[in-house]
C-alpha cells in the first residue's frame, strides 16, 4: 500500500520530493510552466504543515554532465514567483554545500537542487548517487508523475533510505483518473486518439478497446488507418510499416463492437512549413501532391457529436499540427467540444504530452476534469503497464 501526503506526519520534518519540472526553456525563461503549477498544491500543503522541503528535478538529457542549458535556475525564478517567496538553490544536487543548505533550512523554507541528471548515476540508478541525495530528507515524496516510467536514482534508488514515504497530490490525481475511472468508466466510454504515429500507441489501442464504447482517430495517425482502408493519402504522413496493424485494429474494433471513426474531410496543403494553398477536401478526393495536416470541420461536428453524449471522455493525441495555426483548428474545435463536459457532468481526461500542451496553448486546460503531466507515463499507465516508481514505493 502506498503513502499519500496526508497520512504522514510531516510537522518539523525536511522531505526529499522528486518533481517533474523538465519543462521547455528559451533564452532563461520558462516557456510553459504547467508542470510546475501542478506540483505547487503538495509543495503548499507541506509548507502549511510545518515542513522544511527540499525539491529535486531533472532538466533535458544532459547526459550526465553539466550544460548551461539545462540548469534548473529558470524553474526556480519561476517557482519563487508562483510561491510568491524566496527560494534556496544549490547548484550541486550532491555536494556538501548542498547538503550543508538542507541542514541550515527552517520549517517553511524551501531548497531547489540542482539538475539531478548532471550526474550519470541518476539515470543508471547508483547506489551512492542514492545514499548521497537521500541525505536531503527525513521524508521522501514521489510527485514526479513524468518520470514514473523510469528507474532512477531518485525515484527508486533513494526509497531503501527512506522509513517513510509517499506519493503527493499530484501523483495521486494521475492514479485516480488514468487508473481508476478507466478500470470502470462511466459509459459511453469515449477514446480520441491522435498524434503522428501508431506505433507509440499499439498498447494502448489493443487495451482500451475491449472498454471504449467508440473509438475517434484523428492525426497523423488517422492516415496510416485510411490508407489500409484502400483510401489515397497523397502525400499525407504514413507508417507503411504499420498497415498490418492497422488492419488489426480495425478487425479487433468490429469484433468487440466498438464504433471506431476515421475522419471524413482533412486539411490539406502543398507545404506543412509555408503553405501556399490550404484547402478542406473528403478523404475520398485527396489529390496526389497534397498531404493532409489536420481533420476538417465535418470530422470536428461528427466526432463533437460523439463526444457530447459520453460520459467519460479520453483524449490522448492532437487532431493535427497544431503547432501552426494554419492546422490547429480541428485540435482546438476537438477541445472547445471537451471543455464543455463540466456543465453535463461528464469526465474528461487528457492524456499528457502535446496534448496537454494543446489545451493549455488553448487556455482550456481548467476545463477538463484532469490533464495529465505525463506524456510517456500516462502512455504507459493507460496501457495497463506497471509504473516502476510506482510499484517501488508499494514495497516496505
Amino acid at each position: 500500500m502506498i503513502n499519500s501526503l496526508k497520512q504522514i506526519n510531516l510537522k518539523a520534518k525536511t522531505i526529499l520530493m522528486r518533481v517533474d519540472y523538465n519543462v521547455p526553456i528559451k533564452n532563461g525563461k520558462v516557456l510553459d510552466s504547467f508542470r510546475i503549477k501542478s506540483s505547487i498544491p503538495t509543495i503548499r500543503y507541506c509548507l502549511n504543515q510545518g515542513a522544511s522541503l527540499v525539491l529535486c528535478s531533472h532538466l533535458g538529457r544532459p547526459n550526465g554532465s553539466y550544460d548551461e542549458k539545462y540548469s534548473l535556475i529558470p524553474v526556480g525564478e519561476t517557482l519563487a514567483d508562483l510561491l510568491e517567496s524566496q527560494i534556496k538553490f544549490s547548484n550541486s544536487c550532491i555536494s556538501e554545500d548542498s547538503h550543508d543548505v538542507t541542514l541550515g533550512l527552517k520549517p517553511g523554507e524551501v531548497h531547489l537542487l540542482e539538475n539531478l541528471r548532471f550526474h550519470k548515476g541518476e539515470t543508471e540508478n547508483d547506489p551512492e548517487f542514492s545514499s548521497l541525495l537521500a541525505k536531503h530528507g527525513e521524508v521522501f515524496i514521489n510527485d514526479a508523475f513524468g518520470t514514473a516510467h523510469r528507474m532512477h536514482a531518485s525515484n527508486v534508488g533513494v526509497l531503501k533510505f527512506f522509513h517513510q514515504k509517499g506519493i503527493g497530490f499530484l501523483i495521486e490525481n494521475e492514479l485516480k483518473y488514468l487508473k481508476q475511472a478507466i478500470q470502470d468508466p462511466t459509459k459511453p466510454f469515449v477514446v480520441v486518439l491522435g498524434g503522428a504515429k501508431i506505433k507509440g500507441k499499439l498498447d494502448l489501442i489493443y487495451h482500451i478497446i475491449p472498454k471504449a464504447d467508440s473509438v475517434l482517430i484523428g492525426g497523423g495517425m488517422a492516415f496510416t488507418f485510411l490508407k489500409a482502408k484502400g483510401k489515397g493519402i497523397g502525400k499525407s504522413l504514413v507508417d507503411n510499416s504499420m498497415i498490418s496493424d492497422a488492419k488489426k485494429i480495425l478487425y479487433e474494433a468490429r469484433n468487440h463492437s466498438v464504433k471506431l471513426v476515421l475522419p471524413s474531410d482533412v486539411v490539406i496543403s502543398e507545404n506543412l512549413d509555408s503553405p501556399k494553398e490550404k484547402l478542406t477536401v473528403s478523404v475520398s478526393n485527396m489529390p496526389d501532391e497534397m498531404g493532409g495536416y489536420d481533420i476538417g470541420n465535418e470530422t470536428i461536428n461528427k466526432f463533437g457529436e460523439i463526444i457530447s453524449n459520453a460520459g467519460t471522455i479520453l483524449w490522448n493525441g492532437p487532431m493535427g499540427v497544431f503547432e501552426k495555426e494554419d492546422f490547429a483548428g480541428g485540435t482546438r474545435g476537438i477541445a472547445e467540444i471537451c471543455a464543455k463536459g463540466k456543465e453535463i457532468n461528464q469526465t474528461v481526461i487528457v492524456g499528457g504530452g502535446d496534448t496537454a500542451s494543446a489545451v493549455n496553448q488553448f487556455g482550456l486546460a481548467s476545463e477538463m476534469s484532469h490533464v495529465s503531466t505525463g506524456g510517456g507515463a500516462s502512455l504507459e499507465l493507460l496501457s495497463g503497464n506497471q509504473l516502476p516508481a510506482i510499484l517501488a514505493l508499494e514495497k516496505p
